[in-house]
């Protein structure tokens, strides 16, 4: 079923957040990918999902297509890429100040970054930002998990890491 994405990312700070809502570990990655497309395929617990994302025009509103699969057939296409293509993060689900946070703690390659997403209903809704939000990356390509995928935040150069350090 297609629906609109629109959601703002920032980098995490401190650890007042944790403890907080249901955690869960994802496994995912990419089977293709175009300028203004990806298609993924993701492990969510015993869940497999199949997603179409395409960019429409601005960097935070996609249309998404996601769709239900067998698990055994995502773990297929799963196993199928190479090790380095995938991402495996533990997300942790909560409300916070009236908005639903998802708060991705990456592992693997990515390991050392956390990053938090916040899908609104409109590109200028406004919201409240709690204290652990840092720098909004919402616009920054290499945070895009298609990136992570493809160049981890393990093999960035030092001083792409200092903004995440300083937050």
């Amino acid at each position: 079923m297609m629906k609109w994405e629109i959601e703002r990312k920032f980098l995490v700070k401190g650890d007042t957040w944790r403890g907080q809502g249901q955690s869960r570990i994802l496994r995912q990655g990419y089977l293709a990918r175009t300028a203004d497309r990806v298609v993924r395929v993701r492990q969510d617990g015993d869940q497999g999902f199949l997603t179409i994302k395409i960019r429409s025009g601005t960097d935070l509103t996609r249309s998404e297509f996601e769709y239900e699969i067998p698990l055994p057939d995502a773990l297929a296409l799963i196993d199928s890429l190479a090790p380095g293509e995938i991402i495996e993060k533990k997300r942790h689900v909560f409300n916070e100040l009236g908005m639903l946070w998802e708060v991705d703690e990456y592992s693997g390659a990515n390991s050392g970054l956390i990053v938090a997403e916040v899908e609104l209903e409109s590109e200028d809704q406004p919201f409240a930002k709690p204290d652990w939000l840092g720098e909004e990356v919402s616009r920054i390509s290499r945070y895009l998990n298609v990136e992570l995928a493809a160049k981890p935040y393990m093999g960035w150069k030092e001083e792409q890491h200092l903004a995440v350090r300083q937050v």
